[in-house]
Parts: structure tokens; C-alpha cells; sequence
């Protein structure tokens, strides 16, 4: 059997674990900690504090510093558009695609890994090979951030990380940052004819709003030189606002959805830092002289690292030697990828399919793409044997 075609077989096996976020990922993982364990992989289980998703990180080849990861996450989004042709949990081949919930995101570039896994257990590799396959990208790379805290305490330092995102296989070097919150005012409740006697937490947060919307303004003049994303600086808007009860009762309860796509770290920390400041300098003083109860929390609905561009990338040279491919573009998505360069190892994407056809009825990767992630990772094996 071919690569390719031992490919679409194990692709069409992951297709079937319906592996949506909100759910257990933990068969898919079996199934891939069977086949890695059966060719002599080393492999790691790390399962979440709910016992029902689990991080799976294997190492072929010698151990030791200095590795190459290859990174897929394993859940999926939902599949509930009317358009589906067929069951989106059963992979569809036709026309020179494979049509399935996860097909390009990501379980192909998974699925090209396993079928390539038994030809480097084969091989005398001369450095560590790592496949990483991590549970809720899609809700904010929890997994990946859970994986990394693994591997610094179990002193694993791999050298570089390619992210099998679908870019089409072009090499992706770059995207910002994306962190979500949730902040929630918690004021006094009272009679419109009497505003001074209650704490709107509505007007509260309105004039948090207006602080953040000046911190908007701030971070356009901290853009890095030649930054290469559109638009160069990081950005911040409010998503949604929901509060109060009627017209004439004083708001006891706001929340305010808002979200920063910082460029650096050092603009999400600036924000953070103004905006914290302001609420506990500002707004709970004024808000706790009617109300000693009154108070502001903040949730932290995701907090996914940028990638940042780096002058010197060895992913991104090994990666260009192994496609031919002679540049490097910047996404507006965001992936695992900030987490494994926070560690210190050089990461690029490039993985088979589109993020135009992801989280979309009707999700396919083409067999062409497959082919051409399958030579890459191929060409990534040769250049590692001893």
C-alpha cells in the first residue's frame, strides 16, 4: 500500500471519532497511542483535570535535546450546517478530494504523520522526532498550553515545531495573538428616581469601555517597524455588551465580551496592565463608596499566544529546503504554534487543506495537498536518518 492511500485509510478512522470540543477525544487518542505504540514510538498520555480528553506526545528516534515536533490538535467544531452531503462523521472521496469534519483541520496532516510513523521507527534517526497531537485547540489552545507545562517539567527541549495547520502547504511564519475576556461589574441595584443611592454597573462599564477603546488608540502607535501584518498594529474591540433589567432600575449586574489580537506580548501585557490599573485605581474606589460590595471581575475566556516573526528560523529554512518554497506569509488565525516558540523552539505552519474550507459544511482536503505534505514529511525523514 502506498503512502498516500495508507494515509486516506488511517484519515478516514479519524474522520469517524467525532471529536467536536465539547467532547471526549480520548478513542482517537487510543487509536493513535496503539499504532504509535505498536512500531516502538515512546509514548506520553497527559489527560486533562477532567479525566475525558488527553494530550498525546510521542518521540521516535534517539532522546534527547534538539528534536523536531510535528503538532495537530485532535477536536474538531461542530458539524451542524444543513449543507452537509452525506454523514460529516464518515469520510467521502470524491473528485479528487476527501470530504469530512476535520479533513483539512487537521486530521490530515495527523493522518499523513501515522502513515509515515513506521518508516522512521524503521530508520536510524540521529535526532528526536515528536508527534504531538493535543486536545481544544478550537476553544483556546488549552491542550497545547497543558502540553507545554509538561514538557518543561519533564526537561524535553525540542529544537523546532511544525504545525500542520491547512495553508495550502505554503509556510506560514507569523499570526498575532488572540485573547478573549469577559468583564463582569457587579454594582447595587436601585430605583431609577434615586441614581445616587445604587451603583450602575452599566455606567461602570461604559466608562471601562471608553478606557479600552483609548488603550485601541494607544496600541496604533506602538506597531513594530515593518510589521507584515494587516493592519500593522495589535487590535482590540468590544464584541458585546449585556446588562440592567428596565429603564428606571439602576443596573446591578454588566458584563462587557471584548478581545485584543496583540502583535507582541508586550502589547497584550500593556493592556492589561493599563486596563487593570484603571479599574482597581478608578472604578472599584469610586464604585465601593456606595457600595462596599460592588466589584469587577474579569474572565479569561483564551489567551493564544501570537507568533511572532523571527529573523533567524530554522523551522522556516528546514521547512523551505523540504517544500522548494522560497517565502513565508503571515495569517490572520491563530494556532499552537506561540505556545511552542514560547518555549524557545523555532516554529513555522504548513500543513495540507485550506482554512477557507474549515469549520464550513462540506470540509475537504484535496488528495494533491496530501500528496505533497506526505513528500514533505517524507523529505523531513530522509534528512534525519543517521
Amino acid at each position: 500500500m502506498s503512502d498516500l492511500e495508507r494515509s486516506i485509510d488511517i484519515l478516514g478512522d479519524l474522520i469517524a471519532f467525532p471529536t467536536v470540543s465539547a467532547d471526549s477525544n480520548l478513542e482517537m487518542i487510543a487509536y493513535l497511542a496503539d499504532r504509535l505504540g505498536d512500531i516502538g514510538a515512546q509514548v506520553r498520555l497527559m489527560q486533562d483535570p477532567s479525566g475525558t480528553k488527553a494530550n498525546l506526545f510521542a518521540t521516535i528516534g534517539p532522546e534527547g535535546d534538539g528534536g523536531i515536533v510535528l503538532s495537530g490538535h485532535s477536536d474538531v467544531v461542530p458539524a451542524q450546517e444543513p449543507d452537509w452531503q452525506g454523514d460529516p462523521f464518515t469520510m467521502r472521496r470524491a473528485d479528487g478530494r476527501l470530504y469530512g469534519r476535520g479533513s483539512c483541520d487537521m486530521k490530515g496532516f495527523i493522518a499523513a504523520c501515522m502513515a509515515l510513523a513506521p518508516e522512521w521507527a524503521a530508520a536510524p534517526l540521529r535526532r528526536p522526532l515528536h508527534l504531538s497531537f493535543t486536545y481544544d485547540e478550537e476553544v483556546g489552545c488549552i491542550g497545547a498550553r497543558h502540553l507545554v507545562e509538561e514538557l518543561k517539567a519533564a526537561n524535553i527541549r525540542p529544537a523546532m515545531a511544525i504545525i500542520g495547520e491547512p495553508t495550502e502547504m505554503r509556510i506560514i511564519e507569523g499570526h498575532k495573538g488572540c485573547c478573549e475576556y469577559s468583564t463582569v461589574f457587579h454594582g447595587l441595584e436601585g430605583h431609577g428616581s434615586q441614581p445616587d443611592l445604587g451603583v450602575s454597573a452599566v455606567e461602570y462599564a461604559s466608562r471601562y469601555i471608553a478606557r479600552l477603546l483609548d488603550l485601541r488608540e494607544e496600541l496604533q502607535t506602538r506597531a513594530p517597524a515593518e510589521s507584515p501584518f494587516d493592519p500593522p498594529w495589535s487590535t482590540l474591540q468590544i464584541g458585546r455588551v449585556e446588562g440592567g433589567v428596565a429603564h428606571n432600575v439602576i443596573a446591578g449586574r454588566c458584563q462587557v465580551d471584548w478581545e485584543m489580537r496583540p502583535v507582541t506580548n508586550e502589547d497584550r501585557e500593556f493592556v492589561k496592565e493599563r486596563i487593570d490599573r484603571y479599574r482597581d485605581e478608578v472604578l472599584l474606589p469610586a464604585m465601593r463608596r456606595v457600595s462596599p460590595a460592588a466589584f469587577i471581575e474579569t474572565l479569561v475566556i483564551g489567551e493564544v499566544e501570537g507568533l511572532e516573526p523571527m529573523p533567524e528560523n530554522e523551522a522556516r529554512h528546514l521547512v523551505a529546503e523540504l517544500t522548494g518554497a522560497n517565502s513565508a506569509d503571515v495569517v490572520a488565525f491563530g494556532t499552537e504554534a506561540g505556545l511552542f516558540q514560547s518555549m524557545g523552539m523555532s516554529a513555522v505552519l504548513c500543513g495540507p487543506g485550506s482554512i477557507a474550507q474549515a469549520h464550513k459544511a462540506n470540509e475537504f482536503v484535496s488528495l494533491d495537498e496530501m500528496r505533497r505534505c506526505l513528500d514533505m514529511l517524507s523529505g523531513l525523514g530522509a534528512r534525519l536518518r543517521a
